[in-house]
Formats: structure tokens, C-alpha cells, sequence
């Protein structure tokens, strides 16, 4: 395959992105990457903890780097992993960490899941039934907000009589 920036040498390098979903790749030479900036430091190789800490959305340091400022790091109570160590690592060492690091959390996570920072798991199909009408109310329930929002009411109307039959479909289970 030909690099896509220069079209003259053969593409060795093949990079993809993804954004909120959308997936992005491009292949190049080896000398296109290095001026056009893909590549930071195409002499170096890639540590562990470099691809960690390009996931996690946080910059490596060498301990050579320190400023010689010490901030106190948060622990956890529990096991008193750091969050340093999180990023590092990759797992936490209990579930207190959870609530330690909440705050930090939030991005680490749309980094690494392509955005989306809710899951909500798989429904088993013999005893789903309910739980999909359920999850389909919700849906449709923020469609009707974004459609309201955008002032298309007519869509709006229909997307309203699809929450009241899935209710209706929920109610006549129940009795």
C-alpha cells in the first residue's frame, strides 16, 4: 500500500483513531509520520507504561523529571493504592478505590471506552422481555427530550405514542 501523504513510498505505519465512535486510520511512510507528527519520538520504543498512560489520558514521567515539589497523592483507605498507581497498573487493588477516585474516574474512562462512560450489560433473551421494553421506554424517552429540545414536535408526537404503547405493552404483563 502507498503512504497517503505522499504517495511515493510504501506506507509502513498504519494508525488508527477512534472519537466518540468514530474510527479514523491512515497509512503513511515512516518519513511522512515523522514531519507530519504522528510519531513523537519515532528513535525511542514504547514502554508499558507509555501505552498505559496514553490510554489513561495522563503524561508519563522519568523520575528524572520530578520538580522536586512533593504533592500528597490521594490514597485509598483500604489497600492505599494511589492514583498514580491505578494509571499505572491499569486495576485497582479493591472496590473502596471506586469511591476514592471518583472524580478523576470520569475521563479515564470516556478515553478508554471511546466516550460512552455508562454500561449497561447484556439481557439474557428468555427473561429480557421486560427489561428490553423497560430499556426501550428510556430510550425513546430521550429521543422525545433531544426532538423537544429541537423543536420537532411532530417527530416528537410519534415517539410519544411509541412510549405509551411500550407502557401500555409493560402494564398488560404486570396484571
Amino acid at each position: 500500500m502507498e503512504c497517503q501523504e505522499c504517495h511515493e513510498r510504501p506506507a509502513t505505519l498504519h494508525f488508527t483513531q477512534v472519537i466518540n465512535g468514530e474510527k479514523t486510520e491512515v497509512y503513511v511512510c515512516e518519513v511522512c509520520a515523522k514531519e507530519k507528527g504522528y510519531m513523537n519520538y519515532p528513535e525511542e520504543g514504547y514502554s508499558l507504561q507509555h501505552l498505559l498512560s496514553g490510554l489513561l489520558n495522563s503524561t508519563f514521567e522519568s523520575p528524572k523529571s520530578t520538580t522536586g515539589q512533593q504533592t500528597k497523592e490521594l490514597k485509598c483507605p483500604k489497600c492505599e493504592m494511589t492514583l498514580s498507581k491505578f494509571k499505572r497498573l491499569g486495576k485497582f487493588g479493591c472496590p473502596d478505590c471506586y469511591e476514592t477516585f471518583a472524580d478523576s474516574l470520569d475521563p479515564i474512562f470516556r478515553r478508554v471506552h471511546s466516550g460512552n462512560t455508562k454500561h449497561y450489560g447484556k439481557i439474557p433473551a428468555r427473561i429480557g422481555g421486560d427489561m428490553r421494553l423497560k430499556k426501550q421506554v428510556d430510550v425513546y424517552k430521550e429521543e422525545l427530550q433531544r426532538l423537544i429540545k429541537n423543536e420537532a414536535f411532530e417527530e416528537a408526537a410519534t415517539v410519544r405514542d411509541k412510549i405509551k404503547e411500550l407502557e401500555e405493552q409493560t402494564r398488560g404483563d404486570d396484571s
